[in-house]
């Protein structure tokens, strides 16, 4: 009876860790790819992307989420885009936006809509940089007058988004104009160039109910959350012109670096 029982029990684990006993991967494709989106993008669905080639096509399916990548040569590939404005526009509300990293890519004042989630590609925020170069799309589309000086800034937001391991530069104006909606920003650094005008800049800036910049799209709550942030140059780390103020403020000192959490809500 005795070897009876061992055998049953040897059976029994040789019957676990056979690869039939994987049932996730006897769904089908659709059915893998609808559990990947709950994951988060970064690290969940990245990591997922290790496992296998089949995970690795499913978790990097444009339908989950959309790269831009100056390095791609055809550009006919699905989901994949040369600069952050046309991947801006062709998203989906809900998509995300994984960016390449090496590399700066250029944005300035790129309207986002639309429940976005932007992701720099690199291990750290500083290999994923997005810039707003001084005077660039001046032609293309007019700075903002705001508070008696020009605006311009790289990203300006007027539904809920997230930003996440990315670095934003803006030599003069803001990294991010915020307008409405709840904007996150998590592990990213945002710089302001130094110059003789640096007390024109300002890492972020909000106008959420100031009538200033109004907007004609419904959010449910104007706000700004700020976590593990390193915040460099401009006049303040973040100024308002509306209905928002600054509220509890942490800040973390390393030896080069401040680190920055904070939230922006109603007054």
């Amino acid at each position: 009876m005795e070897v009876e029982e061992l055998e049953k029990r040897k059976s029994r684990k040789i019957t676990s860790s056979s690869p039939s006993s994987a049932l996730i991967n006897n769904l089908d494709d659709g059915c893998l790819m609808h559990i990947f989106s709950f994951l988060s993008p970064i690290p969940d669905r990245y990591n997922t992307a290790l496992v296998c080639h089949r995970w690795c096509y499913l978790a990097c399916h444009p339908r989950l989420w959309l790269r831009v990548d100056r390095s791609v040569q055809d550009f006919s590939e699905p989901g994949v885009f040369p600069n952050i404005e046309e991947a801006v526009s062709a998203a989906r509300p809900g998509d995300t936006i994984l960016i390449a990293a090496d590399g700066s890519h250029l944005a300035s004042n790129i309207q986002i809509k639309k429940p976005l989630c932007l992701i720099g590609g690199g291990e750290l925020p500083d290999e994923t940089t997005v810039i707003c170069l001084r005077g660039s799309d001046r032609e293309k589309q007019p700075a903002r007058l705001c508070c008696s000086f020009w605006w311009s800034s790289a990203l300006e937001f007027l539904s809920t988004c997230k930003l996440t391991n990315l670095t934003v530069k803006a030599e003069l104006g803001c990294c991010l104009l915020h307008r409405s909606g709840r904007l996150i920003i998590d592990e990213c650094i945002l710089q302001c160039e130094s110059n003789p005008l640096d007390y024109l800049s300002c890492p972020i800036m909000s106008t959420a109910g100031s009538g200033v910049f109004p907007s004609n799209l419904k959010s449910d709550g104007d706000s700004i959350s700020v976590s593990h942030t390193r915040i460099e140059g401009g006049a303040k780390a973040v100024l308002t012109s509306g209905d928002l103020a600054l509220q509890q403020v942490r800040v973390i000192y390393a030896r080069t670096s401040l680190y920055f959490w904070f939230d922006v809500g109603c007054r």
